[in-house]
């Protein structure tokens, strides 16, 4: 990538997604990303890209929505002038049993968690060049179902390693590469480490600790980055040993 590549991260005002927008402002990428609620959370992730000299663009869009996608590609292209990377990061987590889900539960869950990133990539996939980046963030729940309870979002996850599989092959031809990371407990504020939930997931993991999201975006970066350029069709785990 040269000086003047543009990275759009979905989701990227708080949680992984914002540290994957800062580590990527850091490696010389300008950034867009969309957000949906908190203004402020996001204007701050505009402003720290800013201190680092590269520009940024804060989108309002739901991924719920379908033409949400293809506008916030558009707008990215339109305003910094190209896209070189998609970071698939928006996502949304419904827990609960079997019997107590219900059909919007599974309509907004789906739609934001599948639809959202399919649709996504379908609208980035014209303007990326030879070199081009998709990467896409999974669940250390499609790896291993450690407890009850996960059904649709595990589902839901699943559903975007098919995709990261054959985005690999329609688009290798191009010298665009498709990957998944899934993270396992990271420490955010819609999965605190310090939650009351914290504990029995901590104790998942090989290592006993929850994960900070500058680890996941670390992986991120890499896979962004020109040594991961014969890297394609793959998973990864960042989930301190969840899967182990």
């Amino acid at each position: 990538m040269d000086g003047n590549a543009v990275a759009l991260v979905t989701g990227g005002s708080r949680g992984i997604g914002a540290a994957v927008a800062l580590r990527l402002a850091e490696d010389g990428f300008d950034i867009a990303f969309t957000y949906v609620r908190g203004e402020e959370a996001a204007a701050d992730v505009a402003g720290k890209a800013e201190a680092l000299g590269r520009r940024a663009l804060a989108i309002q869009a739901d991924s719920a929505d379908p033409a949400a996608a293809g506008e916030a590609v558009e707008r990215t292209v339109r305003e910094l002038g190209r896209l070189d990377v998609l970071v698939n990061n928006a996502g949304v987590g419904v827990l609960g049993s079997l019997e107590a889900l219900t059909a919007a539960d599974v309509e907004h869950v789906l739609a934001v968690n599948a639809r959202g990133v399919f649709l996504a990539t379908q609208a980035a996939a014209p303007h990326l060049g030879p070199g081009g980046r998709i990467i896409t963030i999974g669940s250390c729940v499609t790896q291993r179902a450690s407890t009850p309870g996960g059904t649709l979002y595990a589902m839901s996850k699943s559903a975007l390693i098919g995709l990261n599989k054959a985005l690999a092959r329609e688009l290798g031809g191009r010298r665009i590469t498709a990957n998944i990371v899934h993270p396992g407990p990271v420490d955010t504020d819609m999965n605190p480490a310090d939650g009351p939930y914290a504990g029995p997931q901590a104790a998942m993991t090989a290592l006993g600790r929850f994960g900070a999201p500058q680890e996941v975006a670390s992986m991120v970066a890499f896979l962004a980055g020109p040594e991961a350029a014969y890297v394609t069709g793959a998973e990864f785990a960042v989930d301190g040993g969840h899967a182990a």
